[in-house]
């Protein structure tokens, strides 16, 4: 049984470690195309590309559309990846197995009902002057 638990929590740890992987290239791979767009000045990477020939093959406007789409289409896979690696987590418990709940595991005993509280006083106490 345990043998079986331990490979259990050894493979999600091997596919939370992927997943976490996988979305930080995701990340860099944003961090990228987000410093290639140019701004609306006109410098950046579409305006100084056409030292380098590829005008010719992409034409400016569409490397910047390329670049905007590539941008939302990475933004869309991070997101997506950091809330799956979120349930990939080795040893987290689910709801069958918690049965209490961490502010339930501190509660103190309640008192017994066979003892009695002391009376409150009949009329409020004024402070001293």
């Amino acid at each position: 049984m345990k043998d079986t638990i331990f490979a259990n929590l050894l493979k999600r740890l091997e596919m939370h470690v992927f997943i976490v992987i996988v979305g930080l290239l995701a990340s860099i791979l944003l961090i990228g195309s987000i410093l290639l767009q140019s701004p609306k000045s006109g410098s950046g990477l579409t305006g100084g590309m056409s030292s380098l020939g590829t005008v010719q093959t992409l034409g400016v406007r569409r490397t910047g559309d390329f670049l905007s789409k590539t941008t939302g289409m990475l933004a869309g896979f991070v997101m997506v990846i950091c809330f799956i690696a979120q349930f990939t987590l080795p040893g987290k418990k689910t709801a069958a197995t918690a049965t209490e709940s961490v502010l339930q595991k501190n509660v103190p005993a309640a008192p017994a009902q066979g003892k009695t509280l002391p009376a409150a006083p009949s009329r409020p106490v004024l402070p001293a002057k």
